[in-house]
């Protein structure tokens, strides 16, 4: 059976390859059954949260990730995210792989917010503001940088000095990029703003999006949390990963459905209706669009199968 760590997985999953791979698997017939999300307590931190992912392709592949969710890790110098993905044969059952779920999981989110942003994002897109400084942050300036003609980034963080850090590593890959302070006047100029943290409050107001602007909503994975406010779902065309996990999971879409600042019918499609061609994605060079993901398990099967026929290639 392969066994492959971090670096290993990083270097099985480019980012053109994963994009495509993902475009590929939301077009494909993916069995996806609902996923396994339990509440774990951790004493005198926020809770825990355990993910169990399973997904298959009949007659070739079936795979499932165990994930779990620690907030309050950074306070102990390590990831919030921890997993692994398991991955075999469709056919027979065989394990075949033993992937490094953290690292898959960072990069097939990333790629799956490009991927939106193909379809979504104003094709001259300069300017990317990336709020957040965990794992996913330095995998979203690149992710997003395949996409787009991207010369600015921008990071914002509660913390200055990761945001100092992350701008630092993204300077290294070749990016123009700068930690930024006034989180307000950067999403103003931004042409994608990429959310990735665990907020329970808005962080991004609509009123602070300028027309052909691009919102990506990352974070927020569970229906009490959130990343923007009523004025960003009102004034955008609102989009989603899957129908299925967004309005169920993600507190940026339940709460405005809750609330009726959302109707079901405002979501203008998921991401297997934008790759297929059934929804055109962006309308004018003016439309404000909203992407908001809660994850979905085709995506690490379509990264786990990418790294798993990467290696035994080469």
């Amino acid at each position: 059976m392969l066994v492959l760590d971090e670096k290993q997985t990083r270097a099985a999953l480019p980012w053109d390859a994963l994009i495509e791979a993902l475009a590929a698997m939301f077009s494909a017939e993916c069995v996806t059954p609902v996923r396994h999300h339990h509440e774990m307590t951790v004493p005198g931190e926020r809770d825990a949260t355990l993910l169990l992912m399973p997904a298959w392709v009949p007659g070739r592949y079936a795979g499932v990730k165990i994930l779990s969710v620690f907030p309050d890790n950074a306070q102990h110098s390590l990831p919030a995210i921890f997993g692994t993905y398991l991955l075999s044969s469709a056919k027979t059952g065989e394990m075949l792989a033993a992937i490094e779920g953290g690292e898959l999981t960072a990069r097939r989110t990333a790629a799956t917010s490009a991927l939106a942003a193909r379809h979504l994002a104003h094709p001259q897109a300069a300017e990317l503001l990336v709020c957040g400084t965990g794992r996913l942050s330095i995998n979203l300036l690149q992710a997003h940088a395949r996409m787009r003609p991207l010369e600015r980034f921008r990071i914002w963080g509660r913390s200055i000095a990761n945001a100092e850090k992350i701008a630092a590593e993204a300077r290294v890959l070749g990016l123009n990029a700068v930690a930024v302070t006034d989180l307000q006047a950067a999403a103003r100029t931004a042409d994608i703003v990429s959310c990735a943290t665990l907020s329970n409050d808005p962080l991004i107001s609509g009123d602070w999006l300028k027309p052909g602007a691009h919102l990506d909503l990352v974070g927020a994975f569970k229906p009490s949390m959130r990343e923007s406010d009523d004025a960003a779902i009102r004034r955008a065309s609102v989009f989603v990963d899957t129908r299925a996990g967004a309005m169920t999971e993600a507190g940026d879409i339940v709460q405005p459905l809750k609330s009726g600042v959302l109707e079901e019918g405002d979501i203008r499609a998921e991401l297997a209706e934008l790759v297929t061609g059934e929804h055109k994605g962006r309308i004018n060079g003016d439309e404000i669009t909203l992407f908001k993901s809660v994850g979905a398990a085709l995506e690490d099967l379509a990264g786990a199968i990418l790294a798993y026929e990467t290696v035994k290639l080469t």
